[in-house]
């Protein structure tokens, strides 16, 4: 069983800041890798494959360096996110030379090629691939070793809704077998669905870590900020400033704008007073559910 550890990682490109301090450990099981677009995860997974060197800080697997240490390579298998196949292969022929590279034989990248249900395409030629296939024949390639670590960067991108379950059923089984496996996604209901663990990245900043009843809980405990629209906007806005829940009640032209201290309490209590009240509701909706505003949230109460 592996395990990976950041200490204080960052890594930069001149001016710009990709990672900052970033500290974290990845052991056995499934850890998912949550952040917005441009969060820094694929910079956070190169640096864990030995692709990047730290700018600052020190990236471990299993108490070893990782830069420049070829070694690891035997124990790591990584599904970058931009493609790395070339077309005019076939799938068999990809997955062939990534056994061949390890010192394999033919029989490894069978089973890696049946592992992701991909032995039927295999002598098609990878341009003819859907993004989905071709995200499956780069699994296949980083499974062929049986490597006892692998990092995938936004692995069910481009996938029908039947290859994605297969794909997370898999992941799952290697986890639950002792391997170490770290996918970065966007989306954390896909995180919810196949990791034990979730490490939150905001803007290269490690946000937040836990599971992901602990994540969810955060996200909606946070304040909201919700416009409604009713029959009698100054009556209902009366009732909800004398509510704990709301931390303020604007009233505009759009209808109301408010606040909420607890997502939870304001969810059941506007029901019930437009009820009480007899005041019609036209419109609830949030202005702040975007990914960027929930991330940091979490960046700033971390």
């Amino acid at each position: 069983m592996s395990v990976i550890e950041l200490k204080q990682v960052s890594r930069w490109y001149g001016n710009v800041v990709a990672v900052n301090d970033v500290t974290m450990t990845i052991g056995p099981g499934v850890t998912g890798l949550l952040g917005p677009n441009g969060a820094g995860k694929s910079t956070l997974l190169h640096l864990m494959a030995g692709f990047l060197s730290t700018s600052g800080g020190t990236a471990t697997l299993d108490g070893q360096q990782i830069w420049r240490n070829h070694d690891i390579y035997r124990t790591i298998g990584l599904v970058p996110e931009r493609e790395g196949v070339y077309g005019f292969l076939t799938g068999w022929q990809f997955v062939r030379s990534a056994a061949r590279l390890h010192g394999l034989q033919d029989d490894a990248a069978e089973r890696a090629l049946d592992l992701v249900e991909m032995t039927a395409a295999k002598d098609r030629r990878i341009e003819t691939y859907s993004k989905g296939m071709r995200q499956r024949v780069k699994v296949a390639g980083a499974l062929v070793h049986e490597p006892q670590v692998l990092l995938l960067d936004e692995p069910f991108n481009g996938m029908d809704p039947r290859q994605r379950l297969h794909l997370m059923d898999l992941v799952r089984k290697l986890g639950a077998a002792g391997r170490t496996i770290l996918f970065s996604s966007h989306i954390l209901e896909e995180v919810e669905r196949v990791a034990q663990q979730i490490e939150v990245l905001v803007a290269g900043r490690h946000a937040a870590s836990g599971d992901y009843r602990e994540i969810r809980r955060r996200m909606t405990d946070r304040p909201h900020l919700f416009r409604v629209r009713s029959s009698d906007d100054r009556r209902l806005a009366a009732a909800l400033i004398a509510d704990a829940s709301s931390g303020g009640v604007s009233l505009t032209a759009q209808g109301l704008e408010v606040r909420t201290e607890d997502f939870r309490r304001f969810t059941r209590l506007l029901p019930r007073l437009a009820r009480d009240l007899n005041v019609h509701l036209w419109q609830v909706s949030p202005t702040d559910e975007d990914l960027e505003s929930v991330f940091s949230y979490l960046s700033g109460r971390s």
